[in-house]
């Protein structure tokens, strides 16, 4: 059986404003990295395709 989820802590003060402040900012990102992330989320998408043929695979049967 699962665990339960923790209650998610909630930030006050300048905790708050911090957290706000950097939730606005634009994350700028190298052309090398954007390509690093892609080639990671390609993998992963590969991955959750696989497991999806092998289900349909092993359902057919």
């Amino acid at each position: 059986m699962a665990r339960p989820i923790k209650e998610t802590p909630i930030l006050f003060g300048d905790d708050a404003c911090r957290f706000e402040e950097r939730m606005k900012e634009k994350r700028k990102l190298s052309p090398e990295e954007k390509a690093k992330l892609m080639e990671a989320y390609l993998v992963c998408m590969a991955m959750l395709e696989r497991g999806n043929q092998r289900k349909h695979a092993e359902e057919a049967v």
